[in-house]
Parts: C-alpha cells; structure tokens; sequence
C-alpha cells in the first residue's frame, strides 16, 4: 500500500483537549528506546489522536466536503477556479474513469488512514509490553483501538472490505495483504470498540478530557451496528448512552457550532487551536468560506437543501446552516446584508456551520489556524439513530419521542400519529436537516433502503433521480440556473453499479500487483 509505514511520522502533537494543545511537539524519536515509562507512553497515545485529521489542509477535512459534494445538499460551489475541477469532479459528479481513481484527495484520504492503523498496531504492540501499570496499560491500550476501529470504520464505509492489518508490518508485507471483506471488517471495529468499553464514562475519567471515553466508543459502536442493520446491538448501546445522563442538546442550536467547545451536547469531538506552533486549526472555515471573504467556497449548499429546510419551516437551522447571498448570518455583531459575487459561487451560498464570525477568526485568517471545534459524533446523532433502530424494532412511540426531543429545540412540532414508513421517512428528514455538512449524508443515502429494496442514493441521483430532475426540470433558483460553470448536470452520470462505493486509489491496486482488487465499474 505505497509504502504507508514509512509515511508514519512518531507521534506527532496531540490533538484531543485543550490542556494537550500546549504540549510540546514530540519530535522523532528511536522506538527501540522509547515506551521505557508512562510518561513515554502517553505521549505516543496522545499523538495518535493528531491522525484523525493529520493536521493539514488536506486530506481528511476536504475529503469530508467532497463526500457532502456527493449527495444533494453540495455543490462542488467554487465557480472562481474551474480548473481546479479535475480535483472533485470525477468524483462529485459520479464520473468514474481514471481521474476518479488517482484522485489526489481520495488517495491522501486512504493513506492517511492507513497511517493512523500502523501507528495504531505499533503502540498497542508497545505498549503491551511497557513498564508501566496495568491500569495505565490498559487505558492507552484501549483508546488506541478504538482510533484503530475508528479509522477502519471510515475506511469501510467509503470503499467496503480493505486489507485489514492488525500487526507491524514492512512495506513488502504491507502490498501482499488482501481485501477483507467488507463483514471482516466490521467484525474486527466491533472487536476493537467492544474492547475499548473498559474506559471510564466521561465524568469518571481521570486523565485529560477530550480522549476517548466510554460514552464516545459506545456511540461509534452503535454507528457501527447500525451501519450493518444490527439494530438491537445498536439500540443497546444507545440506550446506555442516553440513560448515563452524561450528555444532553445545546439548548440553543446556533450554539452547537461556535466557540462553545466540548459542549453537553459533544461526544466525539476534534478539537482545534488558533496556535501557529501547532498548526492544529479547523482549515474548513477557509475552505468553505466565500470568496469574497477570504475563502474557497468548495462544498457550496444547495437550493436543494434549503428548500427541504423551507418545506419544514425550519428557519432557525436552515439559518445555521445556509447563509444565502444578500442575508445577514447569524452569530455575527451586525444585522449588515453579507454579499457574495454570484459568478464565483455556484449556489451563492455558503455553509454557516462552518463559518467564524469576523470578530473571532485567527491572523492570518487563511491560514490553518482556525479554531473550530469539529463534531464527528454528537448527542443529536445519538437521538436520531436511537429514533432509528427504535422503530426498525417496532418500538414506534419511543422512536417518536426521540425524534421530537431533537425537533423540540427548534420549536417545530412531531405528528403523534406518525408510523410505518411515515415515521421512517421523517426520521431521515431529520436527519438531513440536523447534521447537514457533518460528514453523514452520502452514508445515509447509501445505507437506508427504499422500497424497491434500492438504496436512497440510487433513488436522489442517476438520469431518473430526485436530485437531478430537480436541477433539470423544476429548479427556478436565480443563482443555481444561471451559473453553469458548474454544470446543473450533477449525478446524471450516476451508476448504482459503481457508485455506491468509492474507488481503491489506482497506486494502492498497482503496487500490490493486483492483489488489492479494485471496486467493480472502475
């Protein structure tokens, strides 16, 4: 897999809490001498957080908004660099052909990952025989599988069954292992979490808040079983983490992106500095931001989306979600319109999670230096999997009142009636609209079943989708219809036998002379 052991940088500054930010970075040193005590020990572990995001512009946050430029709600948005089209859309609008597969950012995004399992392997290898206390050992050793699990987990769900490597090996061995299937996989996140469940929950953690904690690893497992359509595994792990009483919803909506870290409402949260020694900001309030305010504008929000918001009358997220041209966006000291050049943006629109207001951002402000907290998983996303898997398991009134509980924050109201495929249906609304550009709607689309038995996704895009008929047929959107540097033409090319799945990146296949199998269609 080109080499990934040797992309492996030791244990590189922490990424986990705020005390850990002012760390100092811990620089190369010799394994053979290291992991001598605790000390040692845990600034290994800490580092391992850093390859969550591999603290850089790319891959890993920018792999994220190209997976939203993937379904309904995103555009590829920047109008102002056409060129850099060849970067997002063989992938964003379903192409397929060899510019998806050596995608720059598809392929980062797998090696990155794949840093993250190797260093994974090598400390809990390390660890395991250190000189430190077993309580200590067994902390470290289960926060490193869960990130392990973790990171198999976003590798399975972007692209199936991966090789699955659980042990330290040389680059030759490495391009030798095969593709586990996609069940393997699976099976091997649970091990990893199941294992991890000995942490403490949060209120009980004696070492630095922000790592991994026990409500964390239950709400991924339950992802993880629900995922596979496990839905009593799931709706047991949830229940245990909505009865700890150790999370709760912010009471205020515009509060769940903002300086407000490590909230009530947080459960698995990147945490960010503004610090230039570090270099550990959030890159996507540039990345997504206007170009007329210093930013790139790539994942710009549909109309699309917006007007699944209008059709709810959901003001209040739509405007935490969705700045339009010529609004004025929530959060920000003035009621002033915040204008956009319509030419350089697709949509004209940006997303609002993702933006700082003037009076908080970092100098320079293009800089990686943004400080804004990323949510991977959150006490919403806990709500509405629980509503979920409730009502796959018949349980229609407690699925309800989950549903209702997130809608009752933003004052909108729950049909008590509601049942069957209704209730289903609301559910994945709700879904769509509370955790807009957090990185799960193209895994939704791909997992939730219509029907016909085909997946969301087949149904939103490809010649006969939703999503395009809207854009090719309906759509009187004044800036979406007028700008086609961007083509309206998106998913037209969709194909549900390729496109349900990314593809292995070319280099990864090639190496391994064709031991690593490519998905099929590419």
């Amino acid at each position: 897999m080109k080499n990934l052991i040797l992309y492996f940088i030791f244990a590189m500054t922490v990424f986990t809490s705020c005390d850990f930010l002012e760390e100092p970075v811990l620089g190369v040193e010799t394994l053979d001498s290291y992991f001598a005590n605790e000390e040692e020990c845990d600034k290994y572990v800490t580092g391992l957080y850093a390859k969550i995001t591999n603290n850089a512009w790319s891959p890993v946050y920018i792999w994220w908004v190209i997976t939203d430029m993937c379904t309904d709600d995103a555009w590829i948005g920047s109008t102002y660099q056409p060129a850099k089209y060849v970067d997002f859309k063989p992938i964003a609008h379903y192409e397929g052909g060899s510019q998806a597969t050596t995608n720059v950012y598809l392929t980062d995004f797998w090696e990155v990952r794949y840093k993250g399992i190797y260093a994974a392997n090598l400390g809990i290898d390390r660890i395991s025989n250190a000189n430190i206390s077993d309580s200590k050992k067994q902390q470290l050793i289960a926060e490193m599988k869960f990130l392990r699990g973790y990171f198999y987990f976003e590798l399975v769900k972007n692209f199936g069954g991966v090789p699955l490597v659980l042990t330290n090996l040389n680059p030759e061995e490495v391009t030798k292992v095969p593709r586990s299937t996609k069940e393997e996989v699976y099976a091997q996140i649970e091990k990893d979490l199941t294992d991890a469940l000995v942490l403490p929950v949060k209120s009980k953690m004696d070492y630095d808040s922000g790592r991994v904690n026990n409500g964390m690893v239950r709400s991924l497992l339950a992802k993880v079983y629900l995922y596979q359509e496990k839905y009593k595994e799931a709706h047991e792990q949830l229940t245990e983490v909505i009865a700890s009483k150790e999370y709760d919803l912010e009471t205020d909506f515009n509060n769940v992106w903002s300086d407000k870290d490590n909230s009530i409402e947080a459960i698995f949260e990147i945490q960010t500095s503004s610090d230039k020694t570090y270099g550990l900001g959030n890159s996507l309030p540039v990345v997504t931001g206007s170009r007329d305010d210093s930013g790139w504008a790539w994942g710009g929000p549909t109309s699309n989306l917006q007007k699944a918001f209008e059709a709810q009358n959901d003001d209040k997220r739509r405007k935490a979600t969705i700045v339009v041209s010529g609004e004025a966006i929530v959060g920000e000291s003035n009621n002033n319109p915040y204008n956009m050049t319509a030419a350089y943006h697709k949509s004209n629109r940006i997303i609002r999670k993702f933006y700082i207001p003037k009076a908080k951002r970092a100098v320079p402000y293009v800089h990686n230096t943004n400080k804004l907290n990323y949510h991977i998983i959150r006490f919403a996303d806990v709500l509405l999997m629980a509503a979920e898997v409730a009502h796959e398991l018949g349980y229609d009134n407690q699925s309800r009142q989950y549903l209702q509980r997130v809608r009752n924050r933003v004052g909108l109201s729950t049909d008590s009636n509601l049942a069957g495929n209704a209730l289903r249906d609301a559910i994945r609304e709700e879904r769509r609209l509370e955790l807009a550009f957090e990185g799960q709607r193209l895994f939704d689309l791909r997992r939730w079943k219509m029907d016909d038995g085909r997946t969301m996704l087949e149904h939103v895009m490809g010649p006969d989708g939703t999503f395009v008929k809207y854009n090719m047929e309906e759509s009187t959107d004044e800036f979406e219809t007028t700008n086609q540097i961007e083509p309206s033409t998106k998913g037209t090319s969709f194909n549900s036998q390729r496109d349900l799945l990314f593809p292995i990146p070319y280099n990864d296949v090639q190496l391994s002379g064709g031991i690593i199998e490519q998905n099929p269609g590419f």
